[in-house]
């Protein structure tokens, strides 16, 4: 592994790539902007804001988040469990043996983790700390391709779940009884239609009610309204063609998005863009080659916002 990295740090300093910021010319200048954030995906770590990997952990990670204490949830093909920053597994779910992948983990207002499992009986799953399932809920991804029915899916404040479906071309939210109340299609033809591949990965709903969306093949990244309308997007037209299969988002506090492009296992993986397209900053680190999601932790020391300074 040490000498994969050497070689690839050295591959980045022949472009004139830094481990943090970008100097070539067809990239964006540096910025005063400083980020710690936890990536998942081929490697699993937590990226201190001076570049320096703080803590690593088993990859092949899928989703996940740093909890409140300091532990940190992370979900597999296989399991979901919680392990310490000593790595100590606190928490396990292991997929049921009626599906062949799980693609999300995320700790809930009531302390239960939702976990996601695709395959034959495609479901949501509220997990209690002891590892039983407590409340299940069917999906309907319309598709039986077990790796394209759906990835990271998260409860929302009303108790409901949003859902993305890759080839239903549709974020679907869900009631705990399994009905579908909304609708929010991706595959409009402002956005190119289906042949754009406007595959949902992973959608959040934001505190103004709109639903942001990584839009996988289609590389863009599209906020959407409650009526399912484009509020706001970003796409390669705006950084240069620096997406690359764009799976995890997160809107920041200071109101920009960070985008991480899964395809991207060298140079510029991570970028984050004002709400006006600007890069205002980017990461090459190595160990955020490939990223599948991530986590921002801190900026400029500050944490974002449910995020103690760990």
């Amino acid at each position: 592994m040490l000498h994969r990295l050497v070689r690839i740090v050295g591959q980045l300093s022949l472009l004139g790539l830094g481990l943090g910021w970008v100097h070539a010319a067809d990239s964006p200048a540096p910025s005063a902007l400083k980020h710690s954030y936890l990536v998942l995906g081929g490697q699993t770590a937590i990226i201190g804001e001076d570049g320096k990997a703080s803590w690593e952990y088993q990859g092949g990670s899928r989703d996940g988040f740093v909890l409140p204490d300091g532990n940190v949830l992370l979900a597999y093909a296989d399991r979901v469990e919680e392990v310490t920053r000593e790595k100590r597994v606190v928490f396990s779910y292991r997929r049921s043996p009626d599906n062949g992948e799980l693609s999300t983990a995320q700790r809930l207002y009531n302390g239960h983790t939702l976990v996601t499992e695709l395959g034959a009986k495609p479901r949501l799953l509220e997990v209690n700390p002891q590892g039983q399932v407590v409340l299940t809920v069917p999906l309907q991804p319309e598709t039986d391709n077990t790796h394209m029915q759906t990835r990271m899916a998260r409860q929302l404040r009303n108790g409901n779940y949003v859902v993305p479906h890759l080839l239903a071309f549709a974020v679907k939210e869900y009631a705990p009884d399994g009905r579908v109340v909304n609708v929010l299609r991706t595959d409009l033809a402002e956005l190119g239609g289906r042949p754009a591949e406007n595959w949902p990965f992973t959608a959040i709903r934001l505190d103004n009610g709109h639903t942001l969306v990584s839009l996988t093949h289609g590389n863009k990244v599209v906020e959407f309204n409650g009526r399912g309308e484009i509020a706001w997007q970003v796409n390669n037209d705006h950084v240069k063609g620096l997406f690359k299969d764009p799976c995890g988002s997160q809107r920041l506090a200071n109101g920009n998005t960070v985008v991480g492009s899964h395809a991207a296992n060298t140079g510029i993986s991570m970028v984050e863009v004002t709400p006006d397209h600007r890069i205002v900053w980017t990461s090459d680190h190595p160990l955020a080659a490939g990223v599948h999601h991530f986590q921002i932790l801190t900026t400029n020391g500050k944490p974002e916002p449910g995020m103690p300074l760990k």
